[in-house]
């Protein structure tokens, strides 16, 4: 028997009920959801290679045996200036790479289409266990219930603060607290190739229709807001960890059946 969910409107206070799509009975598989966020990322990587020509722009070479020095290329000069340095060679300073990266390398993890459906439904199920959600880091204490379902007038809101009240009225605003407190320096390279902050996570806002709501929320810290079209399994398990705290509007539920069945 499926089960019953509440509408919450933008009072946060239950309109009606509602019972859940079949998608939500969809079994636990925390192996395909990995495979299907692995594949998604594999998929946005660029390739990259060196020249062909790095480390080979100089008139270095070995001269040979019988010198009484070691038999690698240097920088042609007087035998007693600088000029004696090592060049050419993959040990030396500015010389090529011994096995330097492919652009041709293939960085693509396939998925089958069954496979990468059966992932978008299981991590759908997902953000109705409580267990799960809450073994992710989100703070669930105040929630009414779960999955959280709102009326379509939440897609209508264009501005930031009433986003805010309403997801204090819901009970998920300590989640995206959470997120803001949660941020940090990377440690690293890494935050000096634009990325110098790791943010944690918050609430999936997932919405059938966009009526402003998207430039609304989407300030919020950790925050995403997705059509339920564009729906993926990276979205809705962050890091391969399935359980994110999502909040569905009315008409997105809607959808979802037809979207995503098996």
């Amino acid at each position: 028997m499926a089960k019953k969910v509440n509408i919450y409107g933008l009072d946060g206070e239950p309109l009606r009920s509602i019972k859940l799509p079949e998608i939500f009975d969809t079994p636990y598989r925390p192996d395909l959801i990995k495979r299907a966020v692995l594949s998604s990322r594999a998929a946005r990587i660029q390739p990259y290679g060196v020249n062909k020509n790095a480390g080979m722009r100089t008139t270095a070479e070995s001269r040979g045996p019988g010198m009484g020095i070691a038999r690698v290329p240097r920088v042609k000069g007087s035998r007693y200036s600088a000029a004696m340095r090592g060049a050419l060679a993959p040990m030396t300073v500015g010389g090529r790479r011994a096995h330097p990266p492919k652009p041709e390398k293939k960085y693509a993890e396939k998925i089958n289409k069954k496979e990468r459906r059966m992932a978008i439904c299981s991590a759908i199920a997902a953000t109705a266990q409580p267990e799960l959600v809450k073994q992710r880091g989100h703070k669930i204490e105040n929630l009414p219930e779960m999955p959280l379902i709102v009326s379509d007038e939440f897609q209508s809101i264009n501005v930031t603060s009433e986003t805010r009240d309403f997801f204090i009225k819901l009970g998920v605003w300590p989640d995206i607290l959470r997120a803001k407190k949660g941020k940090k320096i990377r440690s690293g390279k890494g935050k000096m190739r634009g990325r110098k902050y790791k943010k944690p996570k918050s609430i999936l806002v997932v919405i059938g229709e966009d009526r402003g709501i998207v430039k609304a929320s989407r300030n919020h810290p950790g925050l995403d807001i997705v059509n339920v079209r564009n729906l993926n399994a990276e979205l809705l398990a962050p890091g391969t960890i399935p359980g994110r705290l999502t909040v569905w509007t009315e008409s997105a539920l809607t959808q979802l059946q037809n979207l995503f069945a098996l």
